[in-house]
């Protein structure tokens, strides 16, 4: 029996736990006892999907003092941060109780029996099912809002499938209370407790990747992670889909305008933006283009001096503080790249080695082949261009990302359509003069992006989440009986395509 431990990033103190790595043989049992909530979850209909949605909320918003707590002793994260994701928690599993409750995310469709231009046709009704039990993969980075409460739990419920998460290894005890909320609110509801189930420990997470009654995997993590588990989804029998956010460098490009005009600004704005939260955020702006001449000049040195002022802070375990010294040095060593903002192993990080300060590399485009990698915490590479061609040219280079950003000057419209043009094959979500950490829940929101980024067309934050873990279903010449409510004739409560025609 392999019993756990945690670690506290900003003290160095190890955390005792009562908590053991989850069993082979138990895995099995968590997901066949998934499986098994099946057909109550069915019977909930979506009314009760919404409120079990809510109960989860609840039981969240009253467990968020400890959450925090534990989650600050866990991953050194601040106390308002955390109090951030207890609110973004609960608010997006409120979202996907409404829009469950609204209905357009089952697509359905009827298509009535009848003469068509090809002949007699059969009555054929469409909507979306649930895949069935899914494994979801805590991150790292957001031990509430990417973890057991997060994201692809909430929207896998709200698509109707039972789900079990494995736990991140960083943060166990938190991972633990919040599967205790979220099971109190199975209970609230007289659910079976396989409607949600956690596992802990890497084999653990193995063994359900495998499991042949898992449906769907939802995973936030590292290129190399992701990759581990995408071989063990492919070597299963039945392959399954595998929904990863992997890695991103997110480019953000400044224009001649926006330095001149408001570069000082800008500098400000991206400090934050590569600092907050340690630099540990999925889209932190890694990749800075900045103008040659005066302008860019003021806007570098403005960003190195706020970076070098910035203090160390606890990243979230040793490993990835280490990778993150690692890759950083890595990037300094290429070839035409300097450091503007020098991040040395200080006093404090010797002693306390999860710490680490922030860190400025500069470059030219030319070189820019050399530093494709993300470095993960508070840093990013400056690559200067000469002019638009230049940066056309180097923007093509840039790997899919989850964002790509854009600073640019009212009078330069058309400079900012033909770098709209060139950044829109790269991203998910393109930023028009502001910074892209932060995710915001909602119906119009896409989390995701081209290779290496994701391997997947769909999102993971907001109401069309929920896309990844249903799947559609035809029911041709059914009996009325046998139909969903909402592929019946006078049902209204949900929208339809009707004979080619959108009811709401």
């Amino acid at each position: 029996m392999t019993v756990l431990s945690s670690y506290n990033p900003a003290t160095g103190e190890e955390i005792p736990t009562e908590l053991r790595a989850t069993t082979t043989e138990e895995v099995d049992q968590v997901v066949t006892e998934a499986q098994a909530a099946m057909p109550a979850l069915a019977a909930l209909g979506r009314e009760g999907r919404a409120r079990l949605l809510e109960a989860m909320a609840d039981r969240l918003q009253g467990h968020g003092p400890a959450l925090v707590e534990t989650a600050m002793s866990e991953t050194g994260l601040a106390r308002p941060r955390l109090e951030g994701e207890v609110g973004r928690t609960t608010f997006q599993l409120c979202l996907f109780a409404e829009a469950v409750r609204e209905g357009s995310f089952l697509e359905a469709a009827i298509d009535h029996a009848g003469q068509t231009p090809l002949g007699p046709a059969p009555d054929v009704r469409r909507m979306l099912v649930p895949l069935g039990p899914v494994a979801v993969f805590g991150a790292s980075n957001f031990p509430l809002a990417f973890s057991v409460p997060g994201g692809d739990t909430a929207s896998a419920v709200a698509a109707g499938c039972p789900v079990v998460v494995k736990a991140h290894e960083s943060h166990p005890l938190t991972s633990q209370l919040a599967f205790d909320a979220l099971r109190a609110a199975v209970e609230d509801l007289g659910l079976p407790p396989g409607t949600i189930g956690l596992v802990h420990g890497r084999e653990a997470g193995a063994s359900l990747v495998a499991h042949p009654l898992v449906k769907a995997v939802g995973f936030t993590g590292s290129p190399a992670g992701g990759r581990a588990l995408l071989d063990l989804v492919n070597a299963r029998p039945e392959p399954i889909p595998f929904y990863g956010e992997l890695g991103s460098l997110n480019p953000l490009v400044v224009t001649l305008g926006a330095a001149a005009a408001r570069g000082a600004a800008v500098a400000e704005g991206l400090a934050a933006s590569i600092t907050g939260s340690g630099g540990q955020l999925c889209t932190k702006p890694g990749l800075v283009f900045v103008p040659a001449g005066e302008a860019g000049d003021r806007l570098v040195e403005e960003l190195a001096a706020i970076l070098a002022e910035s203090v160390a802070q606890p990243l979230l375990n040793v490993g990835i503080a280490s990778s993150y010294r690692e890759i950083l040095g890595r990037l300094a060593a290429a070839p035409g790249v300097t450091s503007a903002v020098t991040s040395a192993v200080t006093a404090q990080e010797q002693s306390e080695p999860a710490w680490a300060a922030a860190g400025l590399l500069v470059t030219g485009s030319a070189e820019l082949p050399e530093i494709l990698e993300e470095c993960f915490g508070p840093a990013a590479v400056v690559v200067r261009y000469a002019d638009e061609a230049d940066l056309v040219a180097a923007l093509k280079q840039v790997p899919g990302s989850l964002t790509a950003s854009l600073h640019s000057e009212p009078d330069e419209s058309a400079l900012t359509r033909r770098l709209v043009a060139a950044v829109t094959p790269l991203a998910g979500r393109l930023v028009f003069n502001g910074f892209p950490t932060g995710v915001r829940v909602s119906w119009a929101q896409h989390h995701g992006g081209p290779w290496p980024s994701t391997n997947t067309l769909h999102t993971s934050v907001g109401v069309t989440a929920m896309r990844r873990f249903l799947r559609p279903l035809v029911w041709q010449d059914a009996p009325e009986h046998l139909l969903p409510d909402e592929l019946r004739d006078g049902h209204t409560a949900t929208p339809r395509r009707i004979d080619g025609t959108l009811h709401v």
